[in-house]
């Protein structure tokens, strides 16, 4: 089984609304994202929520997400992440881990799945011209190290750290890879580019 984290639960202060809402060529970013990794291979999604909760929850639910609430979310993406894992079913072979700023079509989920499993590696990252993107996929036996993340150690990051012997990178030839929406410009630019990938 596949699963996917898909962390949504900030407040989005320098985007100025939350970003689960906004518009991504007709349905809101949260809809987009789980019916993107779906059709990319994913079979379970756990969307973690925080912030707007209540307006987000059922469109994560109706596009057929298991909703999760990360009631401390106000302490960091590291909380979002443990309430992630514990919400792992049990059977997962491989994790996907996306923020919801970070818009991926399902072409990058299915290619970057189908490396990772081919390879056998313990963790694969996108990469775009040498830079290191997102999503990153992760063997299931790191589930229990997911749970245990903290701020401190930067999260995610430390783990990627730590198995840095472990880390396959996927050259991609687009920068898509590395989209990261955190203000009204970059979601600009966001759009502009997945106008240009995908017309």
């Amino acid at each position: 089984m596949i699963t996917a984290i898909l962390l949504a639960a900030g407040e989005s202060r320098r985007m100025g609304r939350p970003k689960p809402l906004l518009d991504w060529n007709g349905e809101t970013l949260i809809e987009y994202q789980i019916d993107q990794l779906r059709k990319g291979g994913v079979d379970e999604v756990i969307a973690v929520l925080g912030h707007a909760a209540r307006k987000v929850r059922p469109l994560a639910e109706r596009a057929g997400a298991t909703a999760v609430i990360n009631v401390d979310y106000a302490e960091g993406r590291a909380s979002s992440l443990r309430t992630g894992a514990f919400a792992i079913p049990s059977g997962t072979s491989e994790i996907i881990v996306l923020n919801i700023d970070q818009p991926r079509p399902a072409g990058v989920i299915r290619r970057l799945l189908e490396n990772h499993l081919s390879t056998g590696a313990l963790i694969t990252l996108p990469t775009f011209e040498g830079q290191r993107g997102h999503p990153a996929l992760l063997c299931g036996s790191l589930g229990p190290e997911l749970k245990r993340v903290d701020e401190a150690t930067k999260g995610l990051r430390e783990i990627i750290h730590r198995r840095a012997g472990d880390v396959h990178e996927l050259p991609f030839d687009s920068g898509i890879v590395l989209l990261d929406i955190n203000t009204p410009e970059d979601y600009a630019r966001a759009r502009e580019t997945f106008a240009e990938v995908h017309p």
